[in-house]
């Protein structure tokens, strides 16, 4: 393979990995002095930066009123389980997957819950499932944008308007990012460390009316652990949505989301905040169209996500080889673009498929995905020259 010369401009800022993401431009950590160190969770100063927060994120977010929002351990992770085992069993379930997160609230209704009447619907490969089998009369599982796969719902018409069950939304790559559709939204989760470049660990839900109603009136069979109880003796737990943790929060991580919705306030909220998306997407795919080694993985634009893009080798050379062979060059241009400090953690997750991972996010530059391009034909000149 002909040698590709190393570019000169490196991208400013040089990390894309898709979680924990880049924090927002501007950041430094001396606007974190004010964090609540070394004060219980409880205190009153404490509890009212977590309630800040949360009210915060309602206001960035757009939330419609009536709807109630809550800071809860465990990342994305913990919130959706949460979710999930507090108010699923009272209805039949349609559980939609396509990426490794997707499988593990599969894997919970399943195999953890083994609840009866449930219907799987998945998908791999960048593909997404057949959404149209959604039942009205069921709760509906999914995932907005599974940041694994790269692959994205295709719009919400396919959810039932009149819908009987509720739908539970893990949208920890779509919130801040993508157009969300509240009127098809009862149970929502995220976490702090995906678009707005937060610190792991801590992870949101948003109820509806609809969802609150069913926490306050159904109470599951199953034995509940404590990290997922969104009710208590009283009935509901008014005081998750108040600011009141089920378990101590990093108060130093709380000052930091506060920071990046602040920042998400003064770039314009919500549709700022797409927009910057939006337009960093356009920039990677115009380097993504004029490649002819590399293409998305995803083949449907409808579904293909803007915000974690991932990407094959469509050299048919590389396309041939084994996956193992396929992995080592990922790993060798991975490898080559960390020790030039020109781009950080642009693999895919293990579980997906050899190629590229780039986050699009809105704490990204355009400018900085523009000077990536040439880092990465670079790279992949240089791991295929050394075989």
């Amino acid at each position: 393979m002909n040698e590709t010369a190393k570019p000169h401009l490196r991208p400013f800022d040089p990390r894309f990995s898709c979680g924990p993401t880049k924090k927002h431009p501007g950041w430094s950590l001396d606007q974190l002095s004010g964090a609540a160190l070394g004060r219980s969770h409880r205190s009153v100063l404490a509890v009212s930066k977590l309630r800040e927060a949360i009210d915060r994120t309602l206001a960035v977010l757009e939330v419609p009123d009536g709807y109630r929002g809550a800071i809860l351990g465990g990342s994305d992770t913990g919130a959706m389980e949460a979710a999930l085992w507090s108010l699923l069993g009272s209805r039949p379930v349609d559980v939609f997957a396509w990426d490794t997160f997707g499988a593990r609230w599969l894997k919970d209704v399943r195999d953890e819950l083994k609840l009866k009447d449930a219907c799987v619907y998945e998908a791999t490969g960048g593909q997404t499932p057949d959404f149209s089998k959604a039942r009205k009369d069921a709760d509906i599982v999914f995932t907005w944008n599974a940041t694994a796969a790269g692959a994205m719902i295709p719009g919400t018409d396919w959810i039932p308007a009149d819908r009987e069950g509720l739908t539970f939304v893990d949208a920890t790559s779509a919130a801040f990012a993508v157009q969300l559709d509240w009127s098809r939204i009862d149970v929502l989760t995220f976490s702090w460390q995906k678009s707005m470049g937060g610190e792991a660990q801590h992870g949101m839900i948003i109820l509806s009316p609809r969802a609150i109603e069913r926490l306050k009136d159904y109470t599951p069979p199953w034995p509940m652990p404590r990290m997922m109880q969104l009710k208590n003796s009283d009935g509901l737990n008014e005081g998750l949505f108040e600011g009141k943790t089920l378990n101590t929060v990093s108060l130093m991580a709380t000052e930091d989301y506060l920071l990046s919705l602040k920042w998400a306030a003064k770039e314009g909220g919500t549709e700022a905040l797409i927009a910057r998306t939006a337009r960093n997407f356009e920039t990677l795919s115009q380097w993504v169209d004029a490649t002819p080694w590399i293409d998305f993985l995803v083949p449907d634009d409808g579904t293909r996500s803007p915000v974690s893009v991932t990407l094959k080798f469509a050299d048919p050379e590389v396309a041939a080889l084994s996956q193992d062979q396929q992995w080592a060059i990922t790993r060798k241009m991975a490898s080559l673009l960390d020790r030039e400090n020109a781009a950080l953690d642009v693999a895919p997750h293990i579980s997906g498929v050899p190629g590229l991972r780039i986050w699009c996010g809105p704490t990204i530059e355009a400018d900085d995905l523009a000077a990536l391009g040439p880092w990465l034909d670079w790279a992949y000149a240089e791991a295929r020259r050394e075989g």
